[in-house]
């Protein structure tokens, strides 16, 4: 791995080259044989599968159904809602050929699925009585990416998309806050990502919608990252897929939307916000493994070990801890170690002869300054599960105190830009697109959010001394 000499995750240039080594080091992914794709390895796939099945959860208690929409949606499905097909254009992937022949009619890949997801909403909802509708959809989708950069952005990734029709704005708007209350959960009690939830500009708005709302989160070199989006869609898409309810008067009413989505980008997201010039840093809840078990010994004395390590690992799981033996005695005890810290265990469990004499095992956590500590076998299956919801919280903590550290409420011009080029600034803004596009011209900074909870603003913008318009700071910086 790329190292410093600080033994924390390089900043600046080497940062791009730490996590493009680090994902393929750890076998997350490698890279797939179509430019821009992936291919999940199952280490990685494990890590999303573990995300997935938390989100799924929650997804379903809070009353939605999982359906399925086709991967191909027709031309003239995207057409319909003008704004919405203008912001995807350039991203595209179209089919114009299939069975041997030229098509009538394009096909597009997914990219989002409001508009095949529209059209079936128009006929499935004709009265009150069918509203809410709350839909959900774990799939691909595809979205041509001329910088791809595996997990952030790649041609494929894997997302869940939630779509739901309400009878009013009051109740798609709870919808759309629900949406953002689930993300948010996720990625701070499950990641450990400390995001902040807030309102996108309407320049930075998805398109076609009415709202965005966003949680972001920083990563280790100071940069943002958009980890899960909810959408108000208004009327829009109800309008151009004619989705209408007749209401308990009696009169036929337009439909209001929501849309919002968490993908792997999600993964990128834990890799950069924990991760060390070690390796990966996985929270426990998140960890495909969090806890390893290394027998030490040959022969006999590594027969022994092993069998013991099978016996506490079956304890472990018992104890609902989600334990690994790793008895590949062709490798030393010590490549093994650092395989392991490389790839983000956070609890690492040695049992040599010596430790099977006394009952116990030589217990290193993944980041701490407790170094080595004895941990009896008897009582494992009872004390890890509390050591790794405090390795959990440490890392919760830790990441935000990183983030409090690297953002800078300001007034000043100055102080601003030199707060964007390692982290976020907290300034006033005018909410004009032209003056954010002179900020990120002159920066490389955008608004990432208007935070939900954020402090006031002052009167005037940071950057043109225009009136301030959101009554809140904003949120700006480098992202992703």
């Amino acid at each position: 791995m790329t190292r410093d000499d600080r033994g924390v995750t390089p900043q600046g240039e080497d940062f791009s080259a730490w996590y493009n080594e680090l994902v393929t080091k750890a076998q997350l992914v490698d890279r797939g044989p179509a430019k821009g794709t992936m291919v999940i390895r199952p280490y990685g796939y494990r890590l999303w599968e573990l995300l997935q099945s938390e989100l799924d959860r929650r997804i379903k208690d809070t009353g939605h159904d999982n359906a399925y929409f086709p991967l191909l949606i027709p031309e003239s499905y995207l057409s319909r809602e003008a704004e919405h097909v203008e912001g995807f254009s350039p991203e595209l992937a179209v089919v114009t050929h299939a069975g041997g022949k030229e098509l009538e009619e394009p096909l597009i890949v997914r990219p989002t699925s409001e508009t095949v997801v529209g059209e079936m909403m128009a006929k499935w909802i004709s009265s009150h009585r069918d509203l809410p509708l709350l839909l959900n959809q774990w799939a691909n989708v595809v979205r041509w990416e001329l910088r791809p950069r595996m997990f952030l952005r790649t041609t494929e990734f894997l997302w869940q998309e939630g779509h739901t029709a309400h009878a009013d704005e009051a109740d798609a708007m709870r919808e759309t806050m629900l949406a953002l209350d689930m993300y948010t959960e996720v990625a701070r009690d499950i990641a450990a990502i400390p995001v902040v939830p807030g309102e996108k500009t309407p320049g930075e708005r998805f398109a076609g919608a009415k709202g965005t709302f966003t949680i972001e989160g920083m990563m280790r070199d100071g940069k943002a990252l958009q980890a899960g989006t909810s959408h108000y869609m208004g009327t829009n898409f109800a309008k151009a897929f004619d989705i209408r309810y007749t209401s308990a008067a009696g009169r036929l009413e337009l439909c209001h939307t929501t849309s919002w989505g968490m993908s792997t980008r999600m993964i990128g997201g834990v890799i950069m916000t924990h991760g060390d010039d070690k390796g990966l840093v996985l929270p426990p809840r998140l960890a495909p493994y969090q806890v390893v078990i290394v027998p030490i010994g040959r022969g006999e004395q590594g027969a022994r070990t092993s069998e013991a390590a099978r016996e506490l690992a079956g304890r472990l799981r018992s104890a609902g801890v989600r334990a690994h033996v790793d008895d590949r005695d062709q490798l030393s005890p010590g490549f093994r170690f650092n395989d392991w810290e490389l790839r983000g265990v956070p609890i690492r469990l040695e049992l040599g002869p010596r430790e099977l004499e006394t009952g116990s095992a030589l217990m290193a956590r993944r980041l701490g300054e407790e170094g080595k500590q004895a941990i009896t076998l008897a009582d494992a299956p009872r004390l890890l599960p509390g050591i790794l919801d405090d390795f959990q919280d440490f890392l919760l903590r830790r990441a935000t105190e990183f983030r409090d550290a690297h953002t800078t409420v300001t007034d000043s011009w100055d102080a601003f830009a030199t707060a964007v080029a390692s982290g976020w600034a907290l300034a006033s803004h005018c909410g004009d697109p032209a003056c954010e596009a002179d900020i990120k011209a002159k920066t490389a900074a955008t608004p990432r959010c208007v935070p939900l909870d954020g402090p006031p603003a002052t009167s005037t913008c940071v950057h043109c001394d225009g009136g301030a318009a959101y009554g809140k700071r904003v949120i700006f910086g480098r992202a992703y």
